[in-house]
């Protein structure tokens, strides 16, 4: 019989044998459990367990993007940290330098005339005081220019990192946030390593594939296919809406769409968006109804590739009397950052190499013959304007080489 515990004390079962967790003392092995030389032997082997390795360049690639949309630093290789100027979540950073782009550079007449003909190349900017997280999006957002009149005197440096330098702008592109960083500040926290050499890997469209597909009745066809793409290196999922059976022996009609929310769901009369894919699907219908095939791609490129809030800062500086062109340069941005490659990879995969092209932009002809797509006729594209884009619809025709009426 075991004595009671007296009062104030603990039953001590474990009297002559280690505590549980003490120094030494090994958990009792589960019915079946191999021996732990065994076992660890085994995971050496491979078995199940892959050994750390340095990531892939898309992998470090991607991890810099999210790193970018978090407002986390990243550490350019062979070059300093930068922080974005536009999400940075570290309160008290600061720094001596900026990196933005020639454009913005250009407003703050830091520039020469040949750096202006090159909007988008790095300048690196120094200022009278340290840049906090308030003054960098001062200088880094021109949409503010009004509100926040910027406090120099600024003054441009040598840049001797410019092949990092030009990756990080276009790293910013990407990840939609304004291109302008905080060189090498101060209290930055842990930074992402990024190679200029990455940023390749984010733009290989051999890594698109189909995902799914199904019937999709639409307003303009019941008889419509949707197929959905997808690729690892890209969280943007594109689709196509293919009317009739694809046939070898009569090309395609086909219509880039690239997504703009304000025009395709919003109903915004400031571009011809939302006209332009109702009647590109109408068309694409048609086309199947008369024996042939039709295909519209929906491509998840807002903004003409610069993204939603960059295109709605764009639109702004458009209020305030720029135009479509000069609004994306003066963020820094390009005019047209669309990924034409991928729209072959999209058209390959559904067997359609060689197409009849709905467009008034002879550009994206030769961008697409260029990604190996033979084009084989030009199918003009022209809506009718309205009050609100009929000077969206001119800077098209005159600065973008748009064929429009």
């Amino acid at each position: 019989m075991v004595a009671a515990a007296r009062p104030g004390t603990a039953a001590r079962s474990h009297v002559g044998q280690p505590r549980p967790g003490a120094s030494g003392a090994q958990p009792p092995p589960g019915r079946g459990d191999p021996p732990l030389g065994r076992a660890q032997r085994s995971r050496a082997a491979g078995h199940g367990v892959r050994p750390l390795s340095q990531p892939s360049a898309s992998r470090r690639a991607a991890q810099a993007v999210d790193a970018l949309r978090h407002g986390w630093p990243i550490a350019l290789a062979g070059g300093p940290v930068l922080l974005p100027a536009e999400t940075a979540v570290a309160a008290d950073a600061a720094a001596v330098q900026m990196l933005i782009s020639a454009a913005r550079a250009e407003t703050l007449k830091l520039v020469n005339q040949r750096e202006a003909a090159e909007p988008h190349a790095p300048v690196l900017v120094r200022g009278a005081e340290p840049f906090d997280l308030s003054a960098a999006r001062a200088l880094a957002d021109p949409a503010l220019d009004l509100a926040t009149p910027l406090k120099g005197p600024f003054k441009a440096e040598p840049l001797d990192w410019i092949r990092g330098a030009s990756a990080a702008l276009e790293l910013a592109r990407i990840a939609g946030i304004l291109p302008a960083f905080l060189v090498d500040p101060r209290h930055a926290g842990e930074a992402q390593p990024f190679a200029p050499d990455d940023l390749g890997a984010l733009a290989d469209p051999a890594r698109l594939t189909v995902a799914a597909r199904a019937r999709l009745p639409v307003s303009a066809s019941e008889e419509c296919e949707i197929v959905a793409f997808r690729s690892a290196d890209d969280l943007r999922e594109h689709v196509a809406l293919v009317f009739g059976q694809a046939r070898s022996d009569r090309a395609p009609l086909v219509r880039l769409h690239s997504e703009c929310l304000t025009g395709d769901v919003l109903g915004s009369l400031k571009c011809d968006c939302g006209p332009q894919l109702d009647a590109a699907l109408h068309a694409a219908a048609g086309e199947a109804r008369s024996g042939g095939w039709g295909v519209v791609l929906y491509l998840r490129q807002e903004g003409r590739g610069i993204g939603l809030i960059n295109k709605l800062r764009a639109y702004r500086l458009q209020d305030q009397g720029f135009d479509t062109v000069d609004a994306n340069q003066r963020l820094g941005l390009p005019d047209d950052a669309r990924d034409f490659p991928v729209a072959a990879r999209m058209l390959d995969l559904l067997g359609a190499r060689s197409i009849r092209l709905m467009t008034n932009n002879p550009a994206k002809v030769a961008a697409l013959e260029a990604a190996g797509v033979s084009v084989t006729e030009r199918v003009p594209h022209q809506l009718p304007d309205n009050p609100h884009n009929a000077r969206y619809l001119a800077t098209k025709r005159d600065r973008s080489g748009h064929l429009l009426g």
